[in-house]
Formats: structure tokens, sequence, C-alpha cells
């Protein structure tokens, strides 16, 4: 047999063994369904859980839920966003891994429109309140008792998801937090039922953040920059401190383009400082303040990531600075403080006390990241060690 016929049947058995190899799927969600009284239909929405989600030792982790109105045009590229900022790839970690929930269209024109339309034909526009009903009533508790929520909620929507994201921020109660609207379609609000609704805001929507998107419409751009600036300053000057929230325009995108970079602007904005590098973190005081002022813009309490403050610890307990060294054990103590379910923290701890000499205390740490994770061989080995050098 010829080296070239040879060859050529390698290279015919290796396409053979390419043809039966397995394709394997990538997959970024799951799809649910959920039957709502509210509106007397079923509705379907995707599911997109952090990379954390499912990780061993990760089972005490909640999440922030993004809701994503018009899901099926904006999951894909939002989700992809979402993990980029808060996985860490490239150390980009400047927002929190959040569980993104992307809900299908029905009639979009119903549920997204606050108020009745009155046009020649008759239309179905008038159902927002009910849908936000369907989201606060039926969808939220569902997700709630299905996957480790916490209670920060962010609602985005773009045209008359936008229109409806914006009265749901500006009504007395709701359950969402923070608000990304995109270029909101404002056109059936005119000045006087504009004025309506700015004149029914209370101190309750000042507790809420707000990021609104306009984008560059051409020929009719002044209009509908004119109402989303209208809105916004009539808010600004109602509001009785100060008004967390940013109108951003976007001159070279149009209403088709501006949705995934007015998200990744909004929710940059949103979280502005929450990214900072642990080689700027100098002290524990300075730590605390940053967290502090991203608490108070968005009304709530973000606690220090883990990590972060985790490699923040190992910085100080590194230095050849006693007093330094001393330090370290701040960040590992505050961060069993805030995630006590968390074996690595007091894994962690553990050696910021064997570094120090405190055997005792070592000792204890361990057991307690050992009785939280009874798998993690770390600790146990190190238990056994410190036991045996006393």
């Amino acid at each position: 047999m010829s080296k070239n016929l040879l060859l050529l049947i390698f290279f015919l058995s290796g396409i053979q063994l390419i043809k039966a190899q397995e394709i394997k799927e990538i997959s970024i969600g799951t799809v649910h369904q959920i039957h709502s009284d509210q509106l007397n239909e079923d509705r379907e929405y995707w599911v997109n859980l952090p990379e954390s989600y499912l990780q061993d030792g990760s089972s005490y982790k909640k999440y922030p839920l993004l809701i994503l109105l018009d899901g099926n045009a904006h999951f894909r590229s939002i989700t992809g966003m979402v993990n980029y900022m808060s996985t860490g790839y490239n150390g980009n970690r400047v927002i929190p891994e959040m569980i993104v929930v992307a809900i299908q269209n029905v009639d979009r024109r119903r549920d997204f429109t606050p108020d009745k339309i009155i046009t020649v034909r008759e239309n179905t526009s008038g159902g927002g309140e009910q849908f936000l009903s369907f989201l606060e009533e039926e969808l939220i508790p569902e997700l709630d008792a299905n996957y480790r929520t916490d209670s920060y909620r962010i609602l985005f929507g773009h045209s008359l998801g936008g229109l409806l994201a914006t009265h749901a921020y500006m009504k007395e109660k709701t359950l969402f937090n923070a608000f990304i609207a995109v270029d909101p379609s404002f056109g059936t609000w005119d000045a006087e039922t504009m004025d309506q609704k700015l004149e029914a805001v209370t101190d309750q929507t000042y507790q809420r953040y707000l990021y609104l998107a306009t984008a560059n419409w051409g020929k009719r751009n002044i209009r509908n920059r004119d109402r989303h600036v209208r809105l916004y300053e009539s808010l600004h000057s109602k509001s009785p401190g100060e008004f967390p929230a940013k109108l951003e325009y976007f001159e070279h995108e149009n209403h088709g383009s501006v949705p995934p970079i007015a998200f990744y602007q909004g929710i940059s904005t949103m979280f502005d400082g929450y990214g900072i590098s642990y080689r700027d973190i100098e002290s524990m005081d300075q730590l605390l303040q940053q967290y502090q002022l991203i608490s108070q813009r968005l009304s709530n309490d973000f606690h220090p990531p883990e990590y972060l403050v985790n490699r923040v610890g190992y910085g100080f307990l590194q230095s050849k600075n006693p007093e330094e060294q001393a330090m370290a054990l701040e960040f590992f103590l505050l961060n069993t403080q805030n995630y006590p379910e968390s074996y690595n923290a007091f894994d962690s701890l553990g050696e910021a006390y064997e570094t120090l000499g405190d055997t005792e205390r070592a000792i204890e740490s361990y057991q307690q990241s050992l009785n939280l994770n009874p798998a993690h061989e770390h600790a146990k080995k190190k238990i056994e060690i410190l036991r045996a050098s006393k």
C-alpha cells in the first residue's frame, strides 16, 4: 500500500471521527411558564442564572433580580453583558451577579400602556396596571419561591416597555427598587397628562433609582428629547433631597440601536463604585464608606463583596509589616459577619489567626468552616496540624 494511500485513509478516518463526535449545546437559560390569574392567560419567561449559582459552596448566596420587558429582544444581549460585568472575567466585576428574567410578549400594546389610548379603531391599550400586578403579585413571588433572590429588583424596559417602567417608578408603591427606561414612548403623555402624573408623585418614588436614556430620532428628535427632559427636570425639581437618577442622551444611536448600550451605561451608572479594585483599598473605613455611598444612592444595603474583602485581607496578611498583618484580621472578620454561611470566609479567617499566632482561634475558625462544608479538606488538615502542634 502506497504512502499516499495510507495518508488518504488516515485523513478520511479522521473526518469520520470528527463527524462522530458529540455536538454539545451552550445554554444561556431555561424556559418556564406561569398561569396568570391577573391576565387570564399563560405567560412564558426565560431565566438566566449567575455562574456562581450552582457552584460548590455558593448555596448561601442570594442575587438581585433583573426583569426584562420585551424579553425575546433583549435576553441574549443583556444576559451576556450582566455575566461579563459581574463574574470577574479580566478582573471585570463592576456590578453584582444577578438573576435575569425575560418576559415574553403576548400583547405588548395592552401590557405596556398604563393609560387607555383613544383611537378611531378599537385597540387593546391600557392594561399596564394589570400587567404590573402580574409581575408583582404572581411572577416575583414564584421567582422568590424557586430561586435564591434577594429583595433588590430592577425593571428594564425599552420603548413602550420604557413607558411602563417609568410609570412604575412614579407609583407610590412598587416591589421594584430601580428602573432602566430606554427611550420610553411618551407620545401618549401630553403636557396635561404628564403634569397629572407628576402631581401624584410622592416621596416614595425618590427611594428608587431611575436611569432614563433618550436616543436620536433625527427630524423628530426635538419632540422626543423634550418629553424626556421635561419629565426628568420636573422629577428633579420635586425631589426632597439628592435626586437618585440620571438622564443620558445618545446622539449616535437611534430608537432601535440604543437598548444594549443604554443598558450598559445604565447598570454601570447605577452601581458606580461597586467595582473598586482591591489595590485601591487602604483601610477598613475607606472600604465601608465606599459601599455606604452605593447603599445610600440605591436605598438598599449592599455589603462589600466577599471576594473583594477576601482579596484585600490577604494583601495585608502577606505584608511584612506587623501592623498591616493585624489589619488583615478586620477584613476577614467583616466577611464572616456579612457572609456567616460562607465556609471560605471562615477558612480565610482561620489562616489569618494562624499567621498571627493565635492557634486556638485559628482552630475555632477552621472548625466553623468545616461545619459549613464537611467536605472541605483544607480546614480538616489545618485542624489536625494545629492540634498536633499544641
